[in-house]
């Protein structure tokens, strides 16, 4: 007897994800990593003040969630001076991006974005039968005037942007990213994705504002704010568009507890400063480690510092292998062009100190091909 038929788009895909989690890696291997430091996640965890509002609203977990959102988005307007209206909020940065998909991209229609950005939005694509095309990036950076050109001559639904960047680390100045915005058809969609927001050296970002019609900007409590595992971020945008989500959101998706954490974190602003310290201090050891063994670490203006290895993707994998054998989790991009980087996320101290201990050993195996 045949199963239940899947639509054609979801035959065609395969059972995949876009990340292989440390947890695989581990159930894989059969070891427990001493140092994760690949996801991008911060160590240094949320504030105190998060953690206590996690345990106060646990007593009401029994509760389905304001489906309105309405305290945080409200806080989250105050905070970057904008309207509850032109707020959302959503299941992590990843949540939204299917729902941005979902009501913009109609099957066949195209999504630019670089060869090498964030894969998980590649996914929403795919999966919702959107086209997908890809502008290389320049160096470490993604080409503003390629992607500006391109669509031009593509008029896509949607351009994606990340800035600071992942996986590179890199950022354009604001003036820079509103040339790009200026330069994009008002048709097309122009996906901001400010995750690392936070991190963004000063400059980096343009005025936050919703004048402009086609722009989403993308923001997360994941990063600097610590709250990766409660899954919480929102998007900014003008009221007609934020408006849209309320046709196909999950309505409870962000649960109780995620609402509590990210409006605790938001108002505890100087344990932000105290994090973005920690993280930046972070960053300084990792790229004097990798310098320390001949690697060429890259400016970061992220919660990570991509290094060059100096060869190529296979080298840097061997590398990612080795030290995943010696307890140590961290990522690398698998484009060509960018795989010969791996990518080393901060950490507390202990972890800084076992990449120190490992790393040589790493690529010591590296060269020798054992």
């Amino acid at each position: 007897m045949a199963p239940p038929r899947l639509t054609e788009i979801a035959e065609s895909l395969p059972e995949t994800v876009p990340f292989v989690g440390p947890e695989a890696i581990e159930r894989r291997m059969g070891i427990k990593f001493a140092a994760r430091i690949g996801a991008n996640e911060s160590g240094f965890g949320p504030s105190p003040k998060v953690l206590e509002a996690i345990r106060d609203a646990a007593e009401g977990i029994w509760k389905y969630p304001d489906p309105e959102n309405h305290d945080l988005r409200t806080a989250l307007a105050r905070f970057h001076a904008v309207t509850a209206e032109e707020v959302v909020i959503g299941e992590g940065v990843d949540g939204l991006m299917g729902q941005i998909v979902r009501l913009f991209l109609a099957p066949g229609e195209v999504l630019l974005t670089s060869l090498g950005a964030y894969p998980t939005l590649n996914y929403h694509v795919i999966g919702y039968g959107g086209r997908l095309e890809f502008v290389p990036y320049a160096g470490a950076h993604e080409d503003l005037t390629a992607l500006a050109e391109a669509a031009q001559r593509l008029k896509p639904r949607i351009v994606y942007l990340a800035n600071p960047d992942n996986p590179m680390g890199s950022f354009w100045p604001a003036a820079d990213v509103e040339r790009f915005i200026a330069g994009i058809p008002e048709e097309t969609l122009i996906m901001l994705d400010e995750a690392y927001g936070e991190l963004a050296p000063e400059g980096a970002l343009p005025a936050i504002h919703t004048s402009k019609t086609n722009v989403l900007r993308l923001r997360s409590f994941s990063k600097a704010y610590g709250l990766a595992g409660i899954r919480v971020g929102y998007a900014i945008g003008p009221k007609p568009i934020i408006g849209a989500f309320n046709r196909v959101r999950n309505h409870f998706g962000v649960n109780r507890l995620a609402l509590a954490a990210a409006l605790a974190a938001l108002d505890d602003q100087d344990y932000l400063s105290h994090a973005k310290a920690q993280i930046a201090d972070a960053r300084d050891r990792i790229a004097e480690i990798a310098r320390e063994n001949g690697l060429n670490p890259l400016p970061s203006a992220t919660n990570f510092v991509a290094v060059d290895c100096g060869r190529n993707g296979a080298y840097a994998a061997k590398i990612l292998e080795v030290l995943a054998k010696l307890g140590v989790f961290i990522r690398k991009p698998g484009t060509p062009g960018l795989d010969h980087h791996i990518r080393i996320s901060v950490g507390p101290k202990a972890e800084m100190d076992l990449l120190a201990e490992t790393l040589p050993k790493a690529i010591a195996a590296a060269q020798s091909g054992a």
